[in-house]
């Protein structure tokens, strides 16, 4: 009787192809002859630069080195590079489900340049050359987050498995986590990174590239009618960090609390109810409704798989989680946030005056954002040297929808949105717990861009978890066309208790 290997906890491992197909197949047109699989470096340990997959850990694992040399941001370019070097040398390359959706929407990108031009009225007037870093900080996210996508897509379950993805992902949350709690604790925490140093005073004073090169725990802003902080770390927005931390959150749950020794399940447990602390500090009123979209998302998709034990003991949890925090002073923060609403000001302002710019250039947008005259209080409000910070608010700087519509308006919009609603339709019948923290990081990102701009390490997340969708399907798809199952491949693809996302697995073959 021959002896079946155990089943990887997230599916079979199953070798995928790297040239289009499998490794070790006769080359068409030469009997005999075997494809040999593309040099990708000498096997290493995971990580090790030479080793397929290395960037990624790099990014999410290293993250919070980059963060400290002043490097968050600029790391997802630059580890950017090699994926695509190593792309280019295992192509043709193989694209997810709808991939032609975000391809037309890059060319989008690019179109809508012929607009920099443009002054529209009720904006301030400016040069090509003044929009020039706002365009090409955009056209480098997007670009690298579609390299990321494809590269982490393309690996094999041999050279990158799943298992140490999801991983990685859920280290990358206690990462996020923890610069919570230090933005929480230790507020002004903050020191000069080796970039800022590298870089000229003039360019490093700049509010946008000091948010990006500068290191600092939190923002320290007048939200509640005093001076308080918000934790931002390892970013340089408290936006971003909360967006982030809900895009992660089902990894998470997947990787500590459903994967891993007891040890590990208690680590993550505590976790989890440390995460109430710098949410609640974060004044977050945008995290704190993706929070309460998960657990709808989640009731729903127990509901439907009829797991009502499951079901009820996620709603337990919620409740006793809210008891907590009404009890504890976190309670008098909600109140407090709710109670000071100045914000809704500035927020209805500039959706306003976006909504008017827009209709200058419905269709492909003005290839870049526009400050817009004046403020909230009045249109003669404006910046100045004694108030730099003061009116000219950046329209499109207030949530990822407006800032495609204004910059590659209704056409780059809809292409946008069709790619993720495609992306959601494709893999909707994924129940595995690959399946449930994928489908919550594509869904997140079409509320959240109401009130998030998705650029760059949110974008980056989502196509992360696009791309666990990709290979779980294609791992599953041919583990079944292949006879390859196993009764412990359907167990640990089925078994996970309420927290971990568990369901039965219904798979379809799609086309690359």
């Amino acid at each position: 009787m021959s002896r079946v290997r155990p089943a990887a906890p997230y599916g079979p491992m199953v070798t995928r192809p790297l040239l289009g197909r499998e490794i070790g197949a006769p080359a068409p047109g030469v009997p005999g002859q075997e494809i040999s699989p593309p040099a990708l470096g000498v096997p290493g340990r995971p990580g090790r630069p030479g080793r397929p997959g290395w960037p990624l850990t790099a990014l999410l694992v290293l993250y919070p080195l980059w963060w400290a040399l002043g490097m968050g941001t600029l790391a997802v370019f630059l580890l950017a590079v090699p994926m695509a070097l190593q792309l280019w040398r295992r192509r043709p390359v193989i694209v997810p489900p709808g991939f032609g959706l975000w391809l037309l929407f890059l060319v989008w990108v690019l179109a809508s340049t012929i607009m920099l031009p443009q002054n529209p009225p009720g904006t301030l007037p400016d040069t090509v050359s003044g929009r020039f870093v706002s365009v090409a900080f955009n056209l480098a996210g997007y670009l690298s987050a579609t390299i990321i996508l494809l590269y982490a897509g393309n690996l094999t379950e041999e050279e990158f498995p799943r298992r140490r993805l999801v991983r990685q992902l859920g280290f990358f949350f206690m990462v996020v986590l923890a610069g919570g709690l230090l933005g929480t604790f230790a507020a002004r925490f903050e020191f000069t990174s080796v970039v800022e140093v590298l870089l000229p005073t003039q360019v490093a004073q700049n509010g946008f590239v000091r948010s990006l090169v500068h290191p600092a725990a939190s923002q320290l802003q007048d939200v509640l009618g005093f001076t308080s902080p918000r934790p931002s770390a390892p970013f340089g927005y408290t936006n971003t960090w909360g967006n982030c931390l809900a895009l992660l959150l089902g990894w998470f749950v997947v990787s500590w609390l459903r994967d891993g020794s007891a040890r590990r399940r208690l680590i993550g447990l505590v976790g989890l109810g440390l995460t109430a602390i710098p949410v609640v500090y974060s004044l977050n009123r945008g995290l704190w409704a993706g929070l309460g979209l998960i657990v709808i998302f989640m009731a729903v998709r127990m509901a439907m798989r009829g797991h009502l034990a499951l079901l009820g003991a996620l709603l337990a949890g919620l409740l006793l989680a809210g008891a907590l925090v009404a009890a504890s002073p976190l309670a008098t923060i909600v109140e407090a946030r709710f109670d000071n609403q100045k914000s809704n000001a500035i927020r209805a302002f500039t959706l306003d005056r976006t909504l008017d710019v827009v209709t200058e250039s419905p269709i492909l947008g003005f290839g870049a954002t526009r400050a817009a005259l004046g403020s909230s209080n009045s249109i003669a409000v404006g910046a100045d040297a004694k108030c730099p910070r003061c009116g000219n608010p950046t329209l499109g700087s207030n949530g990822q929808l407006w800032l495609l519509l204004i910059a590659q308006g209704l056409g780059g919009a809809a292409l946008y949105i069709g790619f993720f609603v495609r992306s959601l339709w494709a893999y909707r019948r994924d129940r595995t717990p690959i399946g449930d923290a994928g489908l919550l990081a594509l869904a997140l990102p079409l509320f959240f861009m109401l009130v998030y701009n998705a650029l760059t390490m949110p974008l980056v997340i989502s196509f992360l978890s696009l791309a666990l969708l990709w290979r779980n399907r294609q791992e599953n798809a041919r583990q079944e066309n292949a006879g390859q199952e196993s009764p412990q491949a359907d167990s640990a693809l089925m078994t996970a208790p309420a927290a971990a996302l568990a369901g039965p697995v219904r798979m379809r073959q799609g086309r690359p």
